[in-house]
């Protein structure tokens, strides 16, 4: 009997002995690397939506994961130079929140998971084999670019009465990735609406983008849209120029409707990085990003300023307020 009770003591403090090595085994520490083309400020609103995502989803910083944050400050020919830095890094997984980031971050590693918070053509930029099968290292959420793009011609000639002429700002040098990738749909609906686009390039600083606007004018143009982001960090001054010349102009992102542009219509961004979160826990937790489809957009916005429309003496027609999501009185 007294052998019986020794044994079950011992066999009682090996398994306390064991669960306490288990308890007092540091829990790992998941490293994720961000690459953005953007500053921290531009992108603050889209990035909380992505942290607070990645929180509900039980990953908190300084306990399970740490987090390396690399921005461009739209400056692309820093991106190589940034995702090798995350690679030196060893991060677990590289969130890439443009199709140029994804594009550095990818040919700065074949194994790092990558998971793109957006990417306008992810197949023809070759970043993923195809959005059922993506193949590779990289996975994520693909923008719908050229469609939206084309709804947003759809759009102008809807809300400003004759138009003829669009102005289609594009940065010179081929430095938007995504925009070259758009331009052959664009001009093809261009076609099908019966509109001429004048295509006109600019540098980024605020005297070109002015001659652009001018030279538009001069084009005799009845509206202005831009379809690559590197305008994002000059958006204050585009919508600017665009109130100085009364044109009307549809954005591809909501901040320049923010800063008094006049519409903005496409995807629902903090959406997108909230679902892209959904990704990097499934990483984190042992899947693989060729196995993870690429999804596409589901959620878009449609906002009017009339604001912006009575400061260029612009009537909206009622059928085109109707359709949208928000109106700016």
């Amino acid at each position: 009997m007294k052998n019986k009770i020794l044994l079950s003591a011992c066999a009682t403090l090996i398994v306390a002995s064991l669960q306490l090595a288990q308890a007092q085994q540091p829990t790992k520490i998941h490293r994720i690397g961000l690459l953005d083309p953007s500053t921290a400020s531009n992108s603050a609103v889209r990035l909380e939506a992505f942290w607070q995502e990645i929180r509900k989803l039980g990953w908190i910083e300084g306990t399970n994961i740490t987090i390396e944050s690399r921005f461009a400050d739209e400056k692309n020919d820093r991106l190589p130079e940034l995702a090798a830095d995350l690679v030196r890094l060893k991060v677990d997984v590289i969130v890439g929140a443009s199709t140029a980031t994804v594009l550095a971050a990818k040919r700065a590693t074949t194994t790092i998971p990558i998971v793109m918070t957006t990417s306008s053509d992810p197949v023809g930029a070759g970043l993923v084999a195809s959005l059922a099968r993506p193949g590779g290292n990289v996975t994520g959420l693909s923008g719908l670019a050229p469609e939206l793009n084309t709804k947003r011609l759809e759009i102008l000639k809807d809300a400003v009465p004759k138009l003829a002429r669009v102005g289609l700002l594009r940065p010179s040098g081929g430095g938007a990735i995504a925009g070259d990738l758009q331009m052959k749909e664009l001009r093809a609906a261009a076609v099908a609406l019966k509109l001429k686009l004048e295509e006109i390039e600019t540098k980024l600083d605020p005297k070109s983008l002015e001659s652009a606007f001018q030279t538009a004018k001069q084009k005799q143009v009845n509206a202005i849209m831009a379809v690559a982001r590197p305008f994002f960090a000059e958006r204050k001054r585009f919508v600017e120029f665009a109130g100085k010349y009364r044109l009307p102009a549809i954005y591809p992102q909501k901040a320049y409707v923010d800063e008094g542009g006049l519409m903005y219509y496409g995807m629902d961004s903090t959406d997108f990085y909230r679902r892209a979160a959904v990704y990097v826990d499934k990483i984190l937790k042992g899947a693989k990003p060729a196995d993870l489809p690429v999804q596409q957009a589901t959620k878009f916005e449609f906002v009017i300023n009339l604001q912006a429309a009575k400061r260029i003496g612009l009537t909206i027609p009622p059928n085109v307020l109707a359709r949208a999501d928000k109106v700016i009185k």
